[in-house]
């Protein structure tokens, strides 16, 4: 079975490389070898690829810079996906797809689930849901995980960023009013691709009869406030940490360009059910992401 993953840097396309390997032949790509601006490009690759399988990890997902950047949003995550799953319905190619809790503009109070109605408060989160709803017109065979808060090892995300503040902070001040589910991107990569047949025929039949959406996330909701003690409780002694305090704050203490919703943690029963497979508690897989 030959595989095209797109977005291979990626905190996701990086650990989403490793599992999908043991599928099929793996071919993987990122800027710049394919520009994601000109969804030609990525047609282009299809047919010379002719994969059985398209993983789309790919996403502009600079939240507060899509606010000056709305047009160049729009095409990475709304037209670009679209594109590749007309492609998809024109060759009868299943298609996985990463989207995000910024769909929801977190008023509802709990935890979302999959029914509950998109409202997204941000450019990021507006072009994210017309990506999904371009695949859905497409009537291509799809699956679409919506997931939260993706964290990893690598440089870029929420606890590198929370490693470098305690290096050089004694007291850090941590929004404790938005909520969601800290989401290992190891712990995403197995729990979206691992129960997948690996023969084409078989494949196609699984992504027409499970075709839809589904939040996919680590499992348990917590504020940023919490999930940064618990980082900085579990961090390796050995990287000389200043911080002494960590102190809860508003999300009005620090504005931002984008409005960044309250409560968007995702309910995740519907794909546990779904799939058979349990989703790991977000403080286990915290502790093993960085032990690893």
């Amino acid at each position: 079975m030959k595989i095209l993953l797109l977005g291979k840097k990626g905190q996701l396309g990086w650990e989403a490389q490793r599992e999908l390997f043991c599928l099929g032949e793996v071919f993987a790509f990122d800027f710049p070898e394919i520009d994601f601006l000109k969804p030609n490009t990525i047609i282009d690759l299809v047919d010379e690829i002719q994969p059985d399988l398209i993983y789309n990890a790919v996403a502009y997902t600079a939240v507060d810079k899509a606010e000056s950047e709305p047009e160049i949003a729009r095409k990475i995550n709304a037209e670009t996906p679209g594109a590749i799953a007309v492609v998809c319905k024109n060759k009868d190619i299943p298609l996985i797809h990463i989207s995000t809790d910024y769909i929801f503009d977190g008023l509802l109070g709990k935890d979302y689930v999959e029914s509950n109605q998109p409202n997204p408060l941000n450019i990021y989160g507006s072009s994210k849901l017309e990506g999904e709803n371009n695949i859905i017109q497409s009537g291509c065979d799809y699956l679409i995980f919506r997931t939260s808060w993706v964290y990893s090892m690598r440089e870029g995300g929420f606890l590198q960023k929370v490693i470098q503040w305690a290096k050089n902070y004694e007291v850090l001040r941590i929004v404790d009013d938005q909520i969601g589910n800290p989401t290992w991107a190891r712990t995403l990569a197995i729990l979206s691709s691992r129960f997948l047949p690996s023969s084409p025929m078989l494949l196609k039949e699984f992504f027409h009869q499970h075709k839809g959406i589904y939040h996919l996330a680590g499992k348990g909701s917590v504020s940023r406030f919490e999930w940064t003690k618990f980082i900085l409780e579990n961090l390796p002694k050995d990287l000389h940490i200043k911080t002494r305090s960590v102190l809860p704050a508003k999300t009005k203490d620090f504005p931002t360009p984008a409005q960044r919703p309250f409560h968007s943690a995702l309910n995740c029963s519907k794909f546990e059910n779904e799939f058979s497979m349990r989703i790991p508690e977000w403080k286990q897989s915290l502790v093993l992401s960085m032990i690893n």
